[in-house]
Formats: structure tokens, C-alpha cells, sequence
């Protein structure tokens, strides 16, 4: 199921990790340069999380983004969903759409993908920012199987 969640969504998380691993005001040139993200993107992304409230931004020498928060008082499905504007993993769940699905009520797999829904969003929420910068020895790649 690759796909679920967007570059924007991806991004955020490593742009915000990268802030948090770093003391003070971090440049987005060097956050754009560690996380091989382009700028132009990064900026886009970054606006979202200075627009929710979870960066400060300092013009001028010596400026950039820092959290506002502590890293633990961040939730991933927070940051994601100020992103992605959405957890929901089909597009006729997604209440920020204004168009639900008319056949939701007969639908024969909404149950599924709203429990799908329900479990990702409590796992994103159970996990803050801290974890990413501090994770555990298991690469997403040699992560066991569940």
C-alpha cells in the first residue's frame, strides 16, 4: 500500500526532526541540504507547520526555524495532519472535502477502511517527534515484520 501519505506529509516529519535534533534558530538552506529536500518544497512545507503554530521564524543573520514546543509534545499524526490536511486513507472518509461519498451508508468495505483509519490515526498519535530523533536501532528496511 506505498502511497498512503504524500511527499508533504514525508517531508514535514523529516523537516521538524531535523529541527528538533538541532539547538536554536536552524536555516532551512541547511535543513533543505541534510534532508536532500529542495528548498522551494521545503518552504512550502514549513509554512504549513509555522501556519499551525509548530515553528517560530526569525528573519535576518543568525535566523531560521525552531520548534515552539518540546519534540515529546508533538504528535506524528498532528504534524501529519497539518500536512496532509487528512489521515484518512480513502478519499470518501476525508471530512475536510466537503464531499463524503453518497454510497458510504451501503458501502460493503467502509467499515474496513474506517477501522484502517482508526488504527493508523491512534499509532501516529501514540508516537511523538522525540521518537524520530531518537529512534530505535531498527532501520525502516530491517524494521521486524509485525
Amino acid at each position: 500500500m506505498a502511497g498512503m501519505f504524500s511527499t508533504k506529509g514525508m517531508y514535514a516529519l523529516r523537516a521538524m526532526a531535523d529541527l528538533a535534533s538541532h539547538d536554536g534558530w536552524v536555516s532551512l538552506g541547511d535543513v533543505a541540504r541534510r534532508q536532500g529536500i529542495s528548498r522551494k518544497y521545503l518552504e512550502q512545507v514549513i509554512s504549513l507547520m509555522h501556519k499551525a503554530g509548530y515553528v517560530q521564524s526569525q528573519r535576518g543573520k543568525g535566523g531560521g526555524y525552531r520548534l515552539t514546543r518540546s519534540p515529546g509534545d508533538y504528535t506524528l499524526g498532528e504534524l501529519l495532519r497539518a500536512a496532509e490536511g487528512s489521515l484518512a486513507p480513502v478519499s470518501c472518509l476525508d471530512c475536510t472535502n466537503e464531499e463524503l461519498c453518497p454510497q458510504r451508508e451501503s458501502c460493503t468495505t467502509v467499515d474496513v477502511w474506517r477501522d484502517l483509519g482508526r488504527v493508523t490515526s491512534s499509532y501516529l498519535d501514540s508516537k511523538t517527534l522525540a521518537d524520530l530523533v531518537r529512534p530505535d536501532d531498527a532501520g525502516p528496511c530491517n524494521a521486524k515484520p509485525i
